[in-house]
């Protein structure tokens, strides 16, 4: 029986795939849940009168927080649903370069191994640095 996690296993062209199809499906899943909350939003806020956007409001917590945006999306709140979209199209480029990275320890290729860790610590750092709470 072949090891899973063996560089025998996983040939580059299985690794191309795998990363390919974690793009494709983060996207799919992504825009899917982008246009569902923006069909549910124009259903339920469709005929609302125009905003005054001489005075500028705020977002609040449930927008700008990933807990917010988690916990008003699984309450059905349009706006969060929306959110989560988002949330979830910037994540696929972080969740390939995970799959890189596993990629690259079975092939156990050092240097690109520091390569995306680096990518990974850069990424994951400028969205903590820029995230609310």
């Amino acid at each position: 029986m072949k090891q899973v996690f063996s560089k025998h296993y996983w040939s580059d062209k299985d690794i191309s795939l795998l990363v390919g199809q974690i793009l494709r499906i983060g996207v799919i899943v992504a825009s899917s849940t982008l246009v569902v909350g923006g069909l549910w939003y124009l259903a339920v806020h469709g005929q609302d009168p125009v905003p005054n956007y001489r005075e500028f409001a705020g977002e609040g917590s449930a927008n700008t927080t990933i807990t917010g945006i988690i916990i008003g999306a699984f309450s059905r709140h349009v706006p969060q649903i929306i959110q989560l979209g988002v949330l979830l199209l910037i994540c696929t480029p972080i969740v390939r370069v995970v799959g890189s990275l596993f990629g690259f320890i079975i092939e156990k290729d050092r240097l690109y191994i520091i390569i995306t860790l680096i990518v990974l610590i850069v990424i994951i750092g400028s969205i903590l640095s820029g995230v609310k709470g």
